[in-house]
């Protein structure tokens, strides 16, 4: 059951996943309002949501082409809904006309303020801080209130269990928290309602899963995004002033968004196409050279963007793992091909060689354990076999030997990729496939008909309780194996493809 909830979920974009929450709690809203439950009336709040939304929508389609590139609508949806729950929703001119005004800097900044095509700040974040900081006027998170509270944490829970950030966004509510509770008992406050206050007082719930979380914005190691959770969430409750400049929950954020972009790669990265290689039926393998030399480690990922005339609701960015090892000149990286296509994928497929494609980043943890001693088993699904051959690729080229069996799942035969170049690396292969290949190459063993599943595994390997796993492939089979390994374990989940 679970699986299956994973695999639906992961067919959603996340634009699209955030522009439905977003828009649930812009009902549940006006909902409370009509009830009378809510302290904003429904003229109020559809005058905030228009505005918002509105003029969001309508500069990004005006500035859009003013830089070449085609308007993102479901980007300025989300950026204006945001905007929407962070400004006071108002009949009065000057109130609507700090909203618009947020609304177009924020626009603008995706824009003006970005580096290798992401932008450096959350932009509806940084509307708000020029907002504030001209005087045009304050933000009020209104969506921290204690009657948005029951919605806003089932809409926080999905997009956290979406984004795999749950840990991320324990960090920032456990600091942010921490530091109110703090803060308000040394005010004589009651412990009971000092615990409560934070939940029902500030946006921390509604911060967390949909301001923080924000990928382009995040630093790329694991380790980096919790430190700067945590800093966020101290300079989101620390109270604190700079001249005109006063602590505020948008601030927090665009002070560790620059923070994440000093810790990320901050260089362009402009890669040629040189070749294109059908690898299965089904599978492509795309051949990049870099302009300059890329820096990363074996077993994250890209995001390459493609611009293209009328993108669909998934966008013209995705993120590819890097399938070539760090020293290796080229870098590859491969996708799956299935009907319908998105508009992404048709305009990948068109690409020439000669064509120039960018990349806004490098992020991800999925990377070897660096104890050396360590016996792994690296369990990959289909098209999650990439990150795998750009480690083994890099163990190869450093001469480094570990106690290492893969485990490759395929939907058949000849849906195994990269045969030639594993039997080259000599790593011990447990195949899955529903029948096996005509010739089983050396060292490889066929674990037999039927699923993959944790039982199978663990007859396959003896030792398996003492390897440590990293898995790679659909939610569903990350899932069903994560329980067999708990703790030891990382995963690479392949979704939303």
């Amino acid at each position: 059951m679970k699986g299956r909830f994973d695999t639906a979920i992961g067919r959603v974009t996340m634009y699209r996943l955030v522009s439905i929450l977003l828009g649930f709690l812009a009902a549940v809203s006006l909902a409370l309002s009509a009830t009378g439950i809510l302290f904003f009336s429904p003229l109020e709040l559809t005058a905030g949501l228009v505005v918002a939304v509105g003029v969001s929508m309508i500069a990004n389609r005006l500035v859009a082409p003013l830089f070449r590139v085609s308007p993102h609508t479901e980007s300025a949806l989300i950026t204006g809904l945001l905007l929407f729950f962070i400004f006071r929703p108002s009949i009065e001119p000057l109130e609507l006309v700090a909203t618009a005004a947020a609304a177009l800097v924020a626009t603008l900044s995706k824009y003006l303020i970005a580096v290798r095509g992401r932008h450096l700040f959350n932009p509806a974040a940084f509307g708000a801080v020029i907002v504030g900081v001209t005087g045009l006027g304050v933000s009020w998170w209104w969506v921290g209130s204690t009657v948005m509270l029951p919605a806003v944490a089932i809409a926080a829970l999905l997009v956290l269990y979406r984004t795999r950030r749950v840990a991320l966004a324990g960090v920032f509510i456990l600091v942010s928290v921490a530091a109110v509770v703090v803060q308000l008992l040394g005010d004589g406050m009651p412990v009971a309602a000092a615990l409560a206050t934070p939940f029902t007082s500030y946006p921390v719930v509604f911060f967390a899963a949909f301001m923080l979380t924000e990928p382009l914005t995040l630093p790329p190691r694991r380790w980096q995004q919790l430190a700067e959770a945590a800093i966020v969430g101290l300079l989101f409750a620390v109270p604190y002033g700079l001249g005109p400049v006063f602590s505020t929950p948008e601030l927090a954020l665009v002070i560790g968004n620059l923070l994440a972009f000093l810790a990320g790669q901050r260089r362009g990265i402009r890669l040629v196409l040189e070749s294109r290689l059908q690898l299965t039926p089904t599978v492509v393998e795309l051949w990049f050279r870099p302009a300059t030399p890329l820096h990363f480690a074996a077993g994250q990922y890209v995001e390459l963007s493609v611009p293209h005339r009328s993108p669909d609701a998934r966008g013209s960015r995705r993120m590819f793992s890097i399938a070539t090892a760090p020293a290796d000149p080229m870098v590859a990286v491969a996708y799956r091909e299935h009907e319908p296509q998105s508009s992404f994928k048709t305009a990948l497929a068109r690409l020439e060689p000669g064509a120039v494609v960018r990349a806004t980043g490098i992020w991800g943890d999925f990377t070897l354990p660096a104890d050396v001693t360590k016996p792994l088993v690296l369990v990959a699904a289909g098209i999650g076999i990439t990150p795998f051959l750009s480690q083994l690729n890099d163990l190869r080229r450093a001469g480094e030997k570990r106690d290492l069996i893969l485990v490759y799942a395929v939907s058949g035969p000849r849906e195994i990729a990269h045969r030639a170049e594993l039997e080259q690396i000599g790593v011990r292969v447990i195949l899955a496939a529903p029948e096996p290949p005509d010739v089983l190459p050396s060292g490889w063993t066929y674990l037999g008909r039927g699923r993959l599943t944790a039982e199978r595994l663990s007859a396959a390997i003896p030792d398996l309780p003492e390897r440590t796993a990293l898995i790679s492939g659909p939610p569903g089979l990350v899932d069903a194996l994560r329980p067999v390994f708990g703790r030891r374990a990382k995963k690479d989940y392949f979704s939303g493809y």
